[in-house]
């Protein structure tokens, strides 16, 4: 029987993804980008221009914790966010008829429709999580123009933002259950493709910037590779591979008919069409009863980092306070500029990149790090980590105030001083005091393969802190226990 043109198409694109696997996905996209595309009417671009490369990383003068060049694959992020997972059950996945939309004048620039998904998710963001979308939309105005700006100098549909509205918020320390991480909600593996660093100083997926970029560069790729924006958005959220094989087991590559199957998991089905949703809302907030206030962009000015330094050394330098410095550089996920990337940039408040660089000239660099926090895994001693950190024991166990015991707790935190012991017990900081109007408290349960130290790392919080909030003894815990945490206000 004579196969259809489209049946012939997506027959070579799954033949392509078959033979190269994972490791030819620039192959498949170059074989894919060359092929007719089946594009709708509706779809903005025909081709798509060249993307933008990364920063380079480059070695650093501090005694380091990892070899040059290499990443820790195995670092979790240290997050002040609660897990972004839907509180509520979405819209069932419905069929209807697909009518293009218009909406008062409002605009598209990536195709938008209007049937009973659309319908059922603007109804779900409305009333059933109305608040949280909210919240959302309103982080959304301090990132917009930023991101907006790199999908246009990528060529891309400036609607393609809304992606990120969708997948964490808006939020730079959104953090699944799967390991998702960033605004763009990367895992580790597609991170590092688009290069972002991803290491136990440094988590670019958490730049708004970067990040941003790496996703224009991610989905222009996504579009090169299916010819159409739906089908690109259900791969971001599923992968090219699931897609590309639902293409091929149902003969069209229209979304929308492949929606009406079960060749893709219920959450992509909707992927789509809460975007859409999501998109119509964000355009026009005040007709969906959505008020949002005026608020600073997301601004900064950028200053070179010859060495490793301290946050606070930083924010003293450009004469402005720690936690300006801390939110403008989310990336950062220890309090300093990354070991070997003497190149790095850091962001200061917009203004002040002068008045830093004049003051930041004048201290020597043994004084730009004040110290690590260093969290104890199994297997290490206070030997291996004055080793590691080019330290002495005894510089250890003052800077922790640990008397002459040698005894570590995995889990527990250690201060680093950077340089000798003189002053070492000067650096250990106060346990920090905990403002109750900041924070908010969440009951987890522990589930399977948990440990304190994961917990804790999982939300951005101490042992200690989750011992003495739930009256804990020791370090056991089971599957099903509740535990009693409370975390930073904001909510993703």
């Amino acid at each position: 029987m004579e196969r259809s043109p489209i049946q012939a198409r997506v027959d070579k694109r799954y033949r392509l993804l078959r033979v190269t696997g994972a490791c030819g996905l620039l192959l498949l996209l170059s074989a894919c980008a060359a092929l007719p595309s089946a594009q709708s009417p509706l779809s903005p671009h025909s081709s798509m221009p060249e993307s933008a490369g990364s920063e380079p990383a480059i070695a650093s003068t501090v005694v380091p914790l990892l070899a040059p060049d290499m990443e820790s694959a195995s670092a979790e992020p240290v997050v002040p966010g609660i897990i972004i997972d839907e509180p509520f059950p979405e819209p069932e996945d419905v069929a209807g008829e697909i009518d293009p939309l218009t909406d008062g004048g409002i605009t598209y620039d990536v195709p938008i429709v209007l049937n009973e998904s659309v319908e059922g998710h603007l109804e779900y963001f409305q009333n059933t999580i109305r608040e949280r979308f909210g919240m959302w939309l309103q982080r959304s105005k301090q990132y917009l123009p930023l991101m907006t700006d790199i999908f246009r100098q990528h060529g891309l549909p400036e609607d393609l933002v809304f992606v990120a509205l969708i997948e964490s918020g808006f939020n730079p320390y959104a953090y699944s259950r799967a390991k998702a991480v960033g605004p763009w909600q990367f895992m580790s593996a597609t991170g590092r493709r688009y290069g972002l660093k991803i290491n136990e100083w440094i988590d670019e997926r958490r730049d708004p910037v970067k990040s941003t970029d790496a996703a224009a560069r991610y989905l222009k790729d996504l579009y090169a590779m299916f010819g159409s924006w739906p089908l690109a958005l259900a791969s971001y959220n599923a992968g090219e591979g699931r897609v590309a094989r639902a293409i091929a087991r149902t003969k069209t590559d229209d979304f929308w008919e492949i929606k009406q199957t079960r060749h893709l998991h219920s959450e992509t089905r909707n992927y789509v069409p809460k975007y859409m949703a999501a998109t119509i809302i964000a355009k026009n907030p005040e007709k969906y009863g959505f008020s949002l206030t005026d608020v600073e962009p997301f601004a900064y000015d950028e200053a070179h980092i010859d060495s490793p330094t301290d946050l606070r050394v930083i924010a003293k330098a450009a004469g402005v306070g720690y936690e300006q410095v801390k939110t403008l550089n989310p990336e950062l996920r220890q309090g300093i500029t990354p070991l070997y990337f003497p190149g790095y940039r850091v962001k200061l408040p917009s203004g002040t990149g002068e008045t830093f660089m004049e003051n930041f000239s004048r201290i020597p660099k043994d004084e730009r790090l004040i110290w690590i926090r260093h969290i104890v895994r199994q297997g290490e001693t206070l030997s291996v980590l004055a080793r590691r950190y080019g330290t002495s024991v005894p510089t250890l166990q003052d800077a922790n105030r640990m008397g002459r015991s040698t005894m570590l707790r995995i889990g527990s935190s250690l201060i680093i001083p950077a340089k000798g012991a003189t002053e070492a017990r000067n650096l250990a900081p106060e346990p920090a005091s905990i403002d109750p109007t900041l924070m908010r408290k969440e009951v987890y349960r522990v589930q399977r393969g948990d440990t304190l130290w994961k917990i804790s790392h999982r939300f951005g919080v101490t042992v200690k802190q989750i011992q003495d909030w739930n009256r804990m003894s020791s370090s056991t815990i089971r599957p099903g226990q509740r535990l009693q945490l409370y975390l930073p206000g904001q909510i993703s």
